[in-house]
């Protein structure tokens, strides 16, 4: 054909910002463009083939083959795909913007599926003038009786196309790269950027050096048609034994076995792609050695996962993937997780917000849906309300997997739920949907170690042992007996108000969030038969917030933050009446002693006798400082907050307690005001540590007291 010049023209109906230092954020993207390009012309041909409109060579071998060349500075795509005729590159190169892939799907449409068609914008191309000075395009098209063709630009609006050499149908595709982008020529490079963006391309991707000085050895029946041999080893020829072997010596009795011949050939293409990933698959197809060995292979993990969920749905979009729950070391590990997203076996990006809901950030996994719609750049999405949907299917899967496991392995559940409960209870506070399916299959561990959910909580109802009999259908009410037929008492409580049962009860739970720290209430809770759950994570405030606005009627309340009846001795309404009394006296000598006018005071006769003060802090009061440090506003006044505030319980059945009591109308008794201060601190110090000067304060206090015992 005769040479032929002219300018590119651009088509204003589909025109996208075409610059090439800002098409793509990443440059080198650029790869994955090229030979993305190269997988789509492959897949086109062989859809001809299978229409019947072309036959494909015997032993045809789909690749695209990545060469590069330090010393010429060249990068070379090379495909043996569809290939291109001079009207089709006047048509797909030179109108900028216009898909070939587009066009295909179009005239094929009621023939094939286009779901395995990766472009759509027809600009990837164009990415390579991002890194080179000049482009050149050899192509022959499968049609028969075509003419090759030579495509050449320099990255301005000209171009140069005249009748090519190439003998072979496909495309080749040779960028001379320049001086700023010289890293993309090197293999080393290549091979990162080869990985990074096309390790599950559905096309075998080799890359290769080209005049390459390295070497490698093979046997000779190794070697194919395609290697270059340097050079040819002769084994080494060793001398038989003469000596006779002896009888049953198996060992002795085989022949040496002769060497075989080696081959130095030039170092072969090496494959960089997996064309049919784990995902691609049908779970039962998978063994967990797949998925473990697939987990480490992609996140260079050298830890199992926990477990893992495979994503497989056709209808009504097209999504495949793996979730995979990482193990979490939460004191020292970040907890961030990478989700990588794949348009048809292409990379697109980590982590894109649109699709994957911010909780499952926390996750590993891959996820590849064809039916994304994506951005000129393949980068991003385009604002689209199918994108929700795809976000609200992966939620449901994952919730889904969660109280599958709760519902059919609970034990297998338990096993990972403290690794998992960090992501779970995130999840609830981000995502309601996520929140409303996974309620009842959220666990708290109790006060022996034992873990119940939600429901199990609410189902034991608090009961009086002296009314057992009146309870003998427990199992159908919600109650509950052990096998001696003695009453249980959960952690669950409910405020009954006569003349309100036909009012929702408020239902409570009590937790811990420290068993050291907050010991003594522990052990009064379980000599009283009681329990509660123990949340001891910072995350598990926002989350019992959470859940106390989705579950009417449910509160949690920490054990100090009050006293339960069922800690104090049954009193008649005389003797309250007494205690109210006793504790209004209580409190002026109690802050006079402490210089504490904030402090309220209350007298109560406990159970256990050993115990002489308590403090507890209102829920209320505690969340709001909890709210305040995690602004790093702790230290506050906590009168500031408008709750309750500290209340110091002193216990009327203590000796401590009764002497002061006893002495309570003295003046200026400097062993009441010890005393005072003494079970201010020890009560203190139940909640938590003192501030420096009040714990110098409270030793010299104790090194006084014990100087008046041996006096």
């Amino acid at each position: 054909m005769a040479e032929k010049h002219g300018n590119l023209s651009i088509n204003s109906e589909n025109i996208f910002p075409i610059i090439k230092k800002w098409l793509y954020s990443d440059h080198d993207i650029f790869y994955r463009e090229l030979i993305s390009n190269g997988c789509d012309a492959i897949t086109k041909l062989k859809k001809l083939d299978v229409m019947g409109e072309y036959t494909l060579p015997e032993g045809y071998k789909p690749q695209v083959q990545v060469i590069v060349n330090p010393e010429e500075k060249t990068l070379k795509f090379i495909d043996n795909g569809i290939g291109m005729t001079a009207d089709e590159v006047e048509e797909y190169i030179n109108q900028i913007a216009f898909s070939g892939a587009t066009d295909f799907i179009e005239k094929y449409k009621d023939k094939s599926d286009d779901n395995q068609i990766i472009g759509h914008f027809g600009l990837g191309f164009y990415s390579a003038f991002m890194v080179a000075d000049e482009v050149h395009i050899d192509t022959l098209s499968y049609q028969e009786g075509a003419a090759a063709v030579h495509w050449e630009c320099d990255g301005g609006t000209e171009f140069s196309m005249t009748e090519g050499t190439r003998d072979q149908v496909g495309t080749q595709i040779t960028l001379f790269l320049n001086e700023d982008c010289l890293q993309f020529c090197n293999e080393y490079k290549a091979d990162e950027v080869v990985k990074k963006y096309c390790s599950f391309m559905p096309v075998e991707i080799w890359l290769s050096r080209e005049n390459t000085p390295e070497t490698q050895t093979i046997n000779e029946d190794e070697k194919l048609d395609t290697d270059v041999v340097l050079e040819t080893i002769q084994p080494e020829k060793k001398e038989k034994k003469k000596e006779e072997k002896k009888d049953g010596d198996e060992a002795e009795e085989e022949e040496e076995k002769e060497q075989p011949v080696r081959l130095k050939i030039k170092k072969r293409p090496v494959l960089m792609n997996e064309i049919h990933p784990l995902w691609s698959k049908s779970p039962s197809e998978c063994t967990k050695e797949d998925y473990i060995e697939f987990y480490r292979k992609v996140f260079q993990d050298y830890k199992e996962p926990l477990f893992w969920i495979h994503l497989n749905m056709d209808y009504p979009f097209n999504l495949k993937g793996i979730l995979y729950f990482p193990k979490i070391n939460m004191e020292y590990e970040s907890i961030e997780g990478v989700i990588k997203l794949y348009n048809n076996q292409v990379f697109i990006a980590d982590n894109i917000k649109e699709v994957i809901p911010e909780f499952l950030m926390l996750l590993k996994g891959v996820i590849d849906c064809p039916d994304l719609p994506l951005n000129v750049s393949r980068s991003a999405l385009q604002n689209d309300g199918f994108v929700k949907k795809i976000s609200d299917y992966i939620t449901k899967k994952v919730a889904d997997k969660l109280s599958g496991m709760c519902k059919t392995d609970r034990e297998e559940y338990e096993k990972y739920w403290d690794d998992i409960s960090p992501f779970v209870k995130y999840g609830c506070l981000k995502d309601d949907k996520f929140c409303e399916k996974i309620t009842d299959y959220i666990l708290f561990k109790n006060l022996d170690g034992k873990y119940v959910t939600l429901p199990d909580c609410l189902a034991v109802k608090k009961i009086d042992p002296d009314e057992k009999d009146e309870n003998a259908a427990d199992e159908k009410d919600g109650s509950a007996v052990d096998e001696k037929g003695e009453a249980v008492e959960a952690e669950v409580v409910e405020d009954e108000e006569p003349g309100k049962d036909e009012e929702k009860k408020e239902r409570t739970i009590y937790y811990a969030t420290d068993l050291k720290l907050q010991g003594q209430y522990v052990n009064m809770f379980k000599q009283a038969g009681m329990d509660a759950v123990v949340l001891p994570d910072q995350i598990d405030q926002p989350f019992i917030n959470q859940l106390e606005m989705k579950n009417e009627g449910i509160r949690f309340r920490r054990i100090d933050a009050d006293l339960n009846d069922t800690v104090k001795d049954e009193t008649s309404e005389e003797a309250k009446e007494e205690l109210k009394t006793l504790s209004e006296a209580l409190e002026k000598v109690v802050r006079k002693a402490l210089s504490n006018e904030k402090l309220a005071v209350k007298v109560e006769k406990l159970k256990d006798k050993k115990t002489s003060s308590m403090l507890t802090i209102s829920e209320e009061s505690r969340r709001m400082q909890d709210m305040m440090k995690m602004y790093a506003m702790n230290g506050m006044d906590m009168g500031m907050f408008g709750g309750e505030g500290e209340t110091l319980v002193l216990n009327a059945n203590h000796p401590l307690v009764e002497y002061v009591i006893a002495h309570k109308d003295e003046e200026d008794n400097k062993n009441e005001t010890t005393i005072c201060e003494q079970l201010y601190d020890l009560a203190k110090l139940q909640n938590g540590p003192l501030d420096a000067q009040a714990m110098a304060r409270f030793v010299e206090r104790s090194n006084e007291i014990m100087v008046l015992l041996t006096k």
